[in-house]
């Protein structure tokens, strides 16, 4: 019955010419034809380029892991736990690092996070003076690293040479009741590091709550400490678990305060504890790995548990569509002495940190101040940072990695972030989530991941300035994300659909459209990375060779080797180049502001 059927065309069946033997059977598909157009179609420069980028982003996020998981788990003879039985041994007293971490890590987040709250509240809803004081304070994370704040108070709070005790409490009690080179020391330095950007997250926070609820309440006759408990925390609960979430994951993270406080008196936590291992000889790279996997693990839980309370934020949500102006709180008599609050705070916090690094700075040997230590103050840790070869060596690789990383991430993310945002290709969740991951990555896990990979494959990258532009590029592959998704979000696709269907290719759109639009928040992304990673040490500590150090490092050796006035002096210097590169992001930033409301 088939063959008498009417013939078909075999252009139109797609068969060869050459008669009836050559025919394919009616219904079945032209399947060479159809593979060759469906490959011409993919293989093309957007695919290629989006595809790279896609495994670029894989590798960086998944490879590190891999190698440290399965290093860690495999012994000599196939799987085994042996290395966690030698980390975990009742002589490596593992149970007191375990609390340690633990009270460091909550204590910071804790006290960053009643710091940052209150500070924000006065600020957005209250009348009290010297707010631009609070914005100023908020800089300190960017332009003073980690290391300078805790060797700043080092010279402040030492049982033995620190100002506050040798100036206030030993000619008054003969004690030094002030030691930062303990546990609660720790946590007091780490938590003053953390307040403004725990003061950031609450402003946002404050002023994104509609307060006519609390003027009800107070209308009501409640009082301020009713509404403050039953309307004004339950509100702001999202933003909390995410601040508390933050200082967490960056507490645990931590290494310098740690190992600058910490180490002095054996405090381990889980990062110095790695970094103590990896300096012995010989070298057990098992049991830091068990370390950095149990670290790793800490932090994955408390973003899961973090992420599941925040799940009914939706219920929260306190602006609609009617406008509102919070109305500041009058503070009446005690608006001077609240103002006296905020002036020493920022004296604290500010001021005396880096006034004391500035003294300290101009001493061959640092000492309290006197007559005779101020007669012997001089310039000359200056012209010997000046004159170190390290220093400008130093300088250079730092330059070299905060662009090349700044310049490597905000590419590869404004091409990911095309990928989830504005397409709707299956996996770009997925893709969107690897991109993510190493923000749950201490960077001392992750440096010690990356020389697991380097140290195995036969490529020259460890011990070279690559494997650093790694793992910068790795470490804040997030915030890079985070600044391209979020540009990327605002734009409608209009434009983009009127360039296609004028005949424009998808580089071409996406080079001469999507980019210019999106400058604002690459450029910020830009500048962001540049200055977080001209100071990193964390990830750089285990993976730097002689003569490829940067900034930080050198700042770490000085330390070693107890050069601390000259650390000092170095210091100042790294303060003013970061403070150069925050002036320069703020006004490259307003003048691209500027110049979108132009055009606009």
């Amino acid at each position: 019955m088939a063959m008498t059927s009417a013939p078909t065309s075999p252009a139109v069946r797609g068969a060869p010419a050459g008669g009836p033997g050559h025919e394919r059977p009616t219904g079945e598909p032209p399947k060479r034809g159809r593979v060759g157009s469906r490959v011409r179609q993919l293989a093309t420069p957007q695919n290629a380029l989006v595809g790279a980028c896609v495994l670029v982003v894989g590798y960086l996020a998944l490879v590190p892991l891999v190698y440290l998981f399965h290093d860690t788990f495999t012994g000599a003879t196939g799987p085994s736990f042996a290395a966690f039985e030698r980390a975990y041994a009742p002589e490596q007293q593992a149970g007191s690092m375990l609390v340690n971490s633990l009270i460091f890590a909550i204590g910071s987040a804790a006290l960053a996070l009643v710091l940052g709250t209150t500070l924000a509240y006065i600020q957005v809803r209250t009348d009290t003076p010297f707010k631009g004081l609070f914005f100023a304070a908020s800089l300190v994370p960017l332009v003073v690293p980690a290391i300078l704040y805790s060797a700043s108070w080092i010279f402040l709070g030492d049982p033995s040479i620190g100002l506050f005790n040798t100036l206030l409490f030993q000619p008054l009690t003969g004690h030094s009741p002030i030691n930062v080179f303990s546990i609660w020391g720790m946590v007091w330095v780490q938590g003053l590091h953390l307040a403004p950007v725990a003061f950031l997250l609450m402003v946002a926070a404050f002023r994104a709550m509609d307060p006519s609820l609390e003027e009800s309440a107070s209308m009501s006759g409640a009082s301020r400490f009713t509404i403050l408990r039953r309307i004004t925390v339950p509100l702001l609960r999202p933003a909390i678990i995410s601040a508390v979430l933050l200082m967490l994951v960056q507490s645990l993270e931590s290494f310098e305060v740690p190992g600058l406080l910490g180490l002095q008196n054996g405090i381990y936590v889980f990062t110095s504890r790695i970094y103590f291992v990896l300096r012995q000889f010989p070298t057990d790279y098992g049991a830091a790995g068990a370390y950095a996997i149990t670290l790793l693990a800490i932090a994955i839980v408390g973003v899961v548990l973090g992420a599941r309370l925040s799940r009914n934020a939706k219920g929260y949500q306190t602006i609609t569509g009617k406008a509102f102006r919070p109305r500041p709180i009058e503070l009446g008599r005690a608006r001077p002495w609240v103002g006296l609050g905020v002036i020493l705070y920022f004296a604290v916090t500010v001021v005396i940190p880096v006034a004391v690094l500035v003294y300290a700075s101009l001493l061959k040997f640092y000492a309290a101040p006197s007559l005779d230590t101020i007669k012997s103050m001089s310039l000359q840790n200056y012209d010997d940072v000046l004159h170190m070869p390290l220093a400008l060596t130093a300088l250079k690789n730092s330059l070299i990695l905060g662009v090349g990383a700044a310049v490597v991430v905000m590419a590869l993310t404004s091409v990911v972030s095309w990928v989830v945002v504005r397409t709707r290709a299956r996996g770009r969740r997925v893709l969107d989530t690897l991109a993510f991951l190493p923000l749950v990555v201490p960077g001392l896990v992750l440096g010690l991941a990356l020389s697991f990979v380097y140290l195995r494959v036969n490529l020259p990258i460890y011990g070279t300035l690559l494997i650093l532009l790694i793992s910068y590029t790795t470490r804040y592959l997030p915030y890079g994300m985070r600044y391209s998704s979020s540009a990327m979000a605002q734009m409608s696709a209009e434009l983009e659909e009127s360039a296609l269907v004028s005949g424009a290719s998808w580089f071409q759109t996406f080079r001469r459209i999507l980019l210019p639009l999106a400058s604002s928040g690459i450029l910020a992304g830009f500048i962001y990375i540049l200055v977080v990673s001209f100071r990193e040490l964390s990830s750089t500590i285990l993976l730097y060779s002689p003569g490829k150090e940067v900034l930080s490092v050198l700042l770490w050796e000085q330390f070693e080797n107890g050069q601390l006035t000259t650390l000092a002096a170095l210091g100042v210097c790294m303060v003013l180049i970061l403070v150069f590169l925050v002036l320069i992001a703020y006004r490259l930033g307003a003048r691209v502001g500027l110049e979108s409301s132009n055009e606009s």
